[in-house]
């Protein structure tokens, strides 16, 4: 089957964005080599726009081009997933703290209406729809927390994040467990418990990095909770 993009000065965005979504809904599986030339048939464009593209998609993280051996989906070292981690761990909880502070009502909603359609993802099956809730989920803390410079921050690591999330999506236990903790954030929210809602939020981010490491067969030396950990999931228990 060929696509065919319609011409304009966008072209390159086009095939960048049809690229990304291949990759982070996981039809492109992470260390699997790229063609520009395989690309640019499929899209029904020259390879210029896909070189392009693919450039675009490196600085995005998405995507490795290695002198002398070609183009891959990004691969994650165990040490990689660890830092993804703690880098999405220091944003999102600052993210929340300033949605919380300046708009708390807004974020509230947002979590509600995302929370009831994620209800009806999960009660069909429909585990794509599921993740890329669970993605608005998170993203919805930066678009409410009104500071440009962290939201920017984020997009560098954010498209990672959800190809991952949609590599964990095909078991449904992990599914039920996210969908709860989504559940009990808007809870804590509604109730204006800061310090629980933060807590809760910090526990999801290592549960998410343990299932990621557990996912890749990484080494069990990286899948260890820390003690931090052990203590928020208690606290946000009671």
């Amino acid at each position: 089957m060929t696509l065919t993009l319609a011409r304009g000065p966008s072209l390159t965005e086009q095939a960048a964005a049809h690229i990304r979504s291949r990759i982070v809904h996981g039809t492109l599986q992470c260390g699997e080599p790229l063609s520009e030339l395989a690309l640019a048939q499929e899209l029904g464009v020259s390879k210029t726009p896909v070189r392009e593209a693919l450039l675009e998609l490196k600085r995005q993280g998405l995507v490795e081009i290695h002198p002398q051996r070609g183009t891959f989906v990004f691969e994650m070292s165990s040490v990689q997933v660890v830092q993804l981690a703690e880098m999405r761990s220091i944003l999102e909880l600052a993210a929340l703290r300033l949605a919380m502070e300046r708009n708390r009502d807004a974020l509230r909603r947002r979590w509600a209406e995302l929370v009831a359609d994620m209800d009806v993802a999960m009660a069909i099956g429909n585990t794509q729809d599921y993740r890329v809730l669970d993605g608005m989920f998170h993203q919805a803390m930066f678009d409410l927390a009104e500071n440009q410079f962290l939201s920017e921050t984020f997009t560098v690591i954010a498209f990672r994040i959800q190809a991952l999330r949609n590599r964990l999506s095909l078991d449904p236990a992990l599914n039920e467990k996210s969908h709860g903790e989504h559940k009990r954030l808007l809870e804590l929210v509604t109730k204006n418990d800061n310090e629980k809602v933060v807590e809760l939020l910090a526990w999801h981010i290592e549960w998410t990095r343990s299932s990621y490491i557990e996912l890749l067969g990484m080494p069990a030396a990286y899948n260890r909770p820390t003690r931090n950990s052990e203590r928020r999931l208690k606290a946000v228990q009671r």
